[in-house]
């Protein structure tokens, strides 16, 4: 079954909030985001800033120890208006230049989706005019926090949160432990394109028209979310510092090979020694965020 969803309001905390619609396994859910201050694709404020999330929604037959796995399908800029900030965060750079970073103003973009550009509109500099591809992606999703928490989405766990790696774009499937009944599911922060890290503390951020799949994974437990697309699976892990976010992507990882590709723990690791590729997701916010990659290619037939 297909969803429709119009959100009127937002939550900025993953947690066990009541959820506005319940949807069944399987089914397939078309809805909008807000960007990370709260403007709509009218260029309006309809809700307080720090990454508003659409959302929850109860998916039937979700359990604790289950998994969720949620299939990115369209992820589309529904504006032509997008923003960033523009001078990278001082914990990116040498100590003695965080004086010589300049202002951190705010840059305004054109976004044409059907162009699939960004053009930088301003403020001004000896840049000139800079044209990038667009690659949008989701900055901040996940299921409610375990423990019956209820997490700022200023930041990341075990449940997903502001994980901000570009690589959860539409083609993805991510996977989520689940905590609560009904997994609760949220999505939003749009970024239209976003560097390695979000080192500047945003992507392009942008309203967005989304559809995803929620399907229920039973009895399959997982401890930090994982993902997968045509080429790689990755696991990702959420932590400061750097690296205890890596120690638990890679952990999850080493699991996830010895769990459904049939390797033992000696050929995980041996695999891993000569073929793992890291990415990072966010060097900005309170936990960061490390992406633990292994090709596909490696494991066919497995």
């Amino acid at each position: 079954m297909e969803h429709h969803f119009t959100p009127t309001r937002y939550h900025t905390t993953l947690g066990p909030h009541p959820p506005v619609l319940r949807v069944g396994d399987g089914d397939t859910l078309v809805t909008t985001t807000v960007d990370a201050w709260g403007v709509d694709h009218r260029r309006e404020q309809v809700t307080p800033r720090s990454n508003p999330q659409t959302g929850p929604f109860y998916v039937e037959g979700a359990e604790p120890g289950d998994t969720l796995a949620v299939d990115l399908e369209e992820i589309r800029p529904n504006r032509a208006y997008g923003f960033c900030y523009s001078a990278v965060a001082p914990n990116v750079v040498d100590p003695d230049y965080v004086r010589q970073l300049p202002p951190a103003l705010v840059a305004e973009w054109r976004v044409e989706a059907k162009k699939g550009t960004a053009t930088l509109v301003g403020p001004e500099s000896k840049l000139g005019q800079l044209v990038i591809p667009l690659e949008p992606m989701l900055g901040c999703f996940g299921v409610a926090a375990k423990g019956g928490q209820a997490i700022s989405t200023a930041t990341s766990a075990e449940h997903g949160g502001n994980m901000d790696y570009r690589g959860f774009v539409a083609g993805t499937t991510v996977y989520f432990p689940v905590f609560e009944p009904g997994a609760l599911f949220f999505l939003g922060d749009g970024h239209a394109v976003q560097g390695d890290g979000e080192i500047v503390g945003t992507g392009i951020e942008i309203s967005m028209d989304v559809r995803v799949t929620l399907r229920v994974l039973k009895g399959k437990s997982i401890g930090w979310p994982r993902g997968e697309n045509d080429e790689w699976i990755f696991t990702v892990g959420n932590a400061r510092p750097l690296d205890q976010a890596t120690q638990h992507a890679t952990t999850e990882m080493l699991r996830w090979l010895q769990q459904d590709y049939g390797l033992d723990g000696l050929g995980a690791n041996l695999l891993l020694s000569q073929c793992v590729r890291y990415e990072l997701g966010n060097i900005f916010d309170p936990a960061y965020t490390m992406v633990c990659k292994v090709d596909k290619g490696l494991l066919s037939g497995r």
